[in-house]
Formats: C-alpha cells, sequence, structure tokens
C-alpha cells in the first residue's frame, strides 16, 4: 500500500513568528529572525490600541510596519492618516495636524480639517517625530493625553477617537538629553517599542525583498520577466553594506530591471559601490573578512576564486578568453582552476 505523501511546504523559517490565518504582512518581505520577531511583535501589538514607536535607520520600512498594525487591528475598516513630521515647516505642521479656522492666519481663507480629525475612528501615523519642534511637543502632549484639541484659531473642543503611531530613525534618548525632546511626550509614544534592524545585520532577506521587488515590477508592466541572480552575485549583494536599506535595494532592483537587457544579472552590472571597484569605496567583503575572522591567505585565495569564476561565467567557460581577461598566461589559470577545484556552477563560499 502506497504511503501518502506529505504536503509540500514552500517555506520552513526557524524564527518565533509563525504564519497566522488572517495576518496580513502588507508586503513585508523577508525570512530573517530578526524581521520575524518584529511580525510576531505587531500580530501582538495590532490586538490593543497602544501607542506604538518605530526605531530604526532610514529605509528600513516603518511606515510598512505601522501600516500591518493597522491593517491587523480593529480600526483596519477606519482610516490611516499619515504625516511626515520632518517634511512639513514648523510654523505650517500644527495646522496639518489639528487644522484651523478661517482667518486663523494670513492665507487661511478658509477653514481646514486636521490630520487628527480625519484619523478618527482609524490610526494616525506620525512619521519623524523627532523633527518636532518642542514648542509643537507639548501641544501634541495634550492632544494624545486627552484625545482632544482646538484648531489653530479656534475655540470649540474637537475629541477624536484615534491609534497612534510614531516613528523616527534618530535616538530620542540622546535628544531628551540635549533637551530637543520632551521626556513626558517620548514615555507617551513610547508604550510599545518595535525596533527594525538594518538590512545589513539581515542579509538572508536580501533575495527575498529582490523576489517581491520583481513581482511589483511585474505586476506595474506585464512585459518585465524577473532577471536571475546567480549565486557570485547574491554573495556580493550579502556582504555590501547597504546604508540606504531597503530603499536602496528597491531602487537597484528597479535599476537592473531598465538597464540589463539580458536575463541574468552580472557582477558587472552591479554599481561601483556594492562590487568595490570605485575608486574611493572599501570593498564590502573587506569588512566581513575582518567581521568573520578570516585570514589572510584564505580572503586572498577566496578573492582570487570569485575573479576566475567570474572571468569563467563571463567567457563561457574558454580558458584562454578568461586567462586574457584576467591578462594571465592560460596555463596558470588551468593550474588555479585544478587547485581551487573549481567546477561550472560551483557554489562560491560566503565570506
Amino acid at each position: 500500500m502506497a504511503q501518502a505523501t506529505a504536503p509540500k511546504r514552500t517555506q520552513t523559517v526557524d524564527a518565533p513568528f509563525k504564519e497566522i490565518t488572517g495576518f496580513d504582512r502588507s508586503g513585508i518581505a523577508g525570512v530573517s529572525k530578526s524581521l520575524m520577531a518584529v511580525l510576531d511583535r505587531v500580530r501582538k501589538v495590532a490586538r490593543s490600541d497602544s501607542s506604538v514607536l518605530i526605531t530604526g535607520e532610514s529605509g528600513t520600512g516603518k511606515e510598512l510596519i505601522a501600516r500591518a498594525i493597522h491593517k491587523n487591528s480593529a480600526r483596519k475598516d477606519g482610516p490611516m492618516v499619515v504625516i511626515n513630521c520632518g517634511a512639513i515647516p514648523s510654523e505650517l505642521l500644527e495646522s496639518e495636524l489639528f487644522g484651523h479656522e478661517k482667518g486663523a492666519f494670513t492665507g487661511a481663507h478658509r477653514s481646514r480639517t486636521g490630520r487628527f480629525e480625519i484619523a478618527d475612528k482609524g490610526t494616525i501615523f506620525l512619521d519623524e517625530i523627532g523633527d518636532m519642534s518642542p514648542d509643537l511637543q507639548v501641544k501634541l502632549l495634550r492632544a494624545l493625553q486627552e484625545r482632544r484639541f482646538e484648531r489653530v484659531g479656534g475655540t470649540q473642543t474637537i475629541e477624536v477617537d484615534i491609534r497612534v503611531i510614531s516613528a523616527t530613525n534618530k535616538n530620542l534618548t540622546v535628544a531628551i538629553e540635549n533637551s530637543e525632546f520632551r521626556e513626558d511626550l517620548y514615555y507617551r509614544l513610547n508604550v510599545i517599542p518595535i525596533k527594525i534592524s538594518p538590512l545589513r545585520e539581515r542579509p538572508e532577506d536580501i533575495m527575498p525583498l529582490v523576489e517581491h521587488f520583481q513581482s511589483s515590477l511585474a505586476r506595474r508592466n506585464s512585459e518585465y520577466i524577473p532577471k536571475i541572480f546567480p549565486d557570485l552575485v547574491k554573495q556580493v549583494l550579502g556582504t555590501y553594506e547597504w546604508p540606504g536599506n531597503i530603499r536602496e535595494l528597491e531602487n537597484l532592483v528597479e535599476r537592473l530591471s531598465v538597464l540589463v537587457e539580458e536575463d541574468t544579472i552580472s557582477i558587472s552590472d552591479l554599481p561601483d559601490c556594492i562590487t568595490g571597484t570605485g575608486t574611493d569605496v572599501t570593498p564590502a567583503g573587506v569588512a566581513q573578512v575582518f567581521k568573520n575572522n578570516i585570514g589572510f591567505n584564505e580572503a586572498v585565495e577566496l578573492y582570487q576564486k570569485s575573479l576566475i569564476v567570474h572571468a569563467l561565467n563571463e567567457t563561457g567557460w574558454v580558458k584562454a578568453k578568461a586567462a586574457e581577461m584576467l591578462k594571465m598566461n592560460r596555463t596558470t589559470l588551468v593550474e588555479k582552476i585544478k587547485k581551487m577545484d573549481i567546477e561550472p556552477e560551483n557554489e562560491m563560499p560566503v565570506f
């Protein structure tokens, strides 16, 4: 009697977060333990109305996390209002948040509803909260404590039912020490803290993100064909520091989709800052050598092997052309190929 075949699992993640029926990841791609821990906290936080403070470097996806909290909460049918506190001049931000009455200031030709009113029965996301002026911080604190406020130039008190999520890439504890941020407001916002790790600390999320961005491009352009990223290219992407985090990776995927006409991405298609070939840029692999305690001789051999494999792949494994590309004798190249046991499609070691 034939045994039943176990159902195929599409993905296994060794992390505290478990996929839950009905949980909306809101386009958040990745498999790293740190990301799964964040999603697990999102799942728990979404069940409450507690204020949340999301911290992390620029480009790490703080707004996506905020949207995931909203979409998995009881407020999901209400509005989610986003306001970037760092992008609006401080003299206009109060009006943006709380609205104003006609004639409240020069140019106020009519009354205007503020973002707090629009967010009633929903969620308001205050991005870059660390850039808010100290004077406005006082007014925001009162509005958060009492869930009521007055429009600029108005006397009528307006009550709202909102959930507040804020985010910053600044160290607010340092800002408090420098008298740039109110301590009482910090504790009002930081009821539930969520910290997002930078992309350089979770390289295992890079290729899931690449696939996600390529899928988005395919939805936008029916003629788009996803590119193939060979193992050596994946290795280079995994050792890069990604100062712009996920936003930088997304821009790279779109740039490659436009500029690369071949189906497969090669090392030469990547920007100099990623491959380390720029004149004023330290190769990303160098930092990884010291970080992973790899010796000098081993690092040199790994780099030689990477160069040889790249040249062979670029020339279709024609050794004479690869030797010419590497500016070495063909016999020397053949000896190194044998010594290093290099074969077609041989996966390069990661360092």
